[in-house]
């Protein structure tokens, strides 16, 4: 059975935003910092494509303080777990081709 192009998720199909799902698949949770280095993406590029994650309800972001110094924290919805585990059997479907 041939997999339609359609059955990717467009959203976590775009590389940065795929290996930013990667990441926070295998955590609970991971601050922006930590994502920033994982990730090499710069700070501007991160917030942008996590944005674009939080806004597909993938990814919760909460905004905190330690101490005086803000923290940014993301962790995948469930949501973002399911359309990543989806996303990964339709993409193993598709290199089985």
């Amino acid at each position: 059975m041939a997999l339609k192009p359609e059955a990717l998720d467009k959203v976590i199909h775009e590389p940065a935003r795929l290996l930013i799902m990667t990441h926070l698949y295998v955590v609970t949770d991971a601050d922006f910092v930590y994502l920033k280095r994982a990730t090499g993406m710069t700070a501007g590029n991160l917030s942008t494509h996590l944005t674009k994650l939080e806004g597909a309800g993938f990814v919760k972001i909460t905004k905190s303080f330690q101490g005086k110094k803000p923290k940014t924290t993301c962790k995948l919805t469930a949501k973002g777990r399911k359309a990543f585990e989806e996303y990964r059997k339709n993409i193993l479907e598709v290199l089985k081709t």
